[in-house]
């Protein structure tokens, strides 16, 4: 009895940890602009569920009660109504066990990214930076479809384990990681590489394959 009870204390810490750790992120994601109005959502992955940012909220402005909290099977359990892009995010998780975390954003410079053009289609953005390569790697591009489309997922569902995110053209990036921060860290990361990128007139040249090679060996990097 008292190890049962435990384990739903430890878990109830846990859920509530992971609702004030979204509120906090998208608050500091909202306060410098990578996100505004009501625009993105987070979500974390919880034992017999996920809690997800609701529906046309701001994420600056989120208390821990009203992330929204679906069970395994996707039914709404507590909280303000689910964000519709949870299909998306269920993508992630169902395909990579080891992602707890997805975060999406419209951050201005990288939606600007697919107005403007990216690099290709399967990279968005040549590996220009050391920490690019190291916290973000290589990112590919959806061709546009609305938010909520179903097609999102199919596409993310191949991409999973492959990637640590997608960029989705002319709505932003959507980033996943084994930890709420870890995710919001690696986009913050692609926003500024592709803020460097397109206020470079004459634009850098990628990083060498012995320096690419180099980041891979030393700390494990991949592209």
């Amino acid at each position: 009895m008292t190890s049962t009870k435990n384990q739903t204390s430890s878990t109830t810490l846990k859920e509530q940890a992971l609702r004030e750790e979204i509120c906090e992120i998208g608050a500091s994601l909202y306060q410098r602009n990578y996100t505004v109005g009501a625009a993105g959502n987070i979500s974390a992955r919880l034992d017999d569920g996920w809690l997800i940012t609701p529906t046309d909220a701001c994420l600056g402005r989120l208390t821990p009660a009203q992330i929204a909290k679906v069970d395994l099977s996707g039914k709404w359990i507590s909280g303000d109504k689910p964000s519709k892009t949870l299909t998306l995010h269920r993508a992630v998780y169902d395909n990579n066990p080891l992602m707890q975390a997805v975060v999406h954003t419209h951050s201005t410079n990288l939606v600007a990214l697919t107005l403007s053009g990216v690099w290709h289609d399967s990279a968005v953005l040549p590996p220009i930076t050391p920490y690019q390569v190291m916290k973000v790697g290589r990112i590919p591009l959806i061709p546009y479809c609305r938010p909520g489309d179903p097609k999102v997922a199919e596409q993310i569902k191949l991409l999973a384990t492959t990637v640590r995110g997608v960029l989705l053209e002319r709505l932003g990036p959507v980033v996943w990681h084994e930890s709420i921060s870890q995710a919001a860290f690696a986009l913050e990361e692609l926003e500024e590489t592709a803020r460097l990128w397109l206020m470079s007139g004459n634009k850098p040249e990628p990083l060498s394959a012995e320096a690419l090679d180099e980041l891979y060996r030393v700390f494990g990097a991949r592209w």
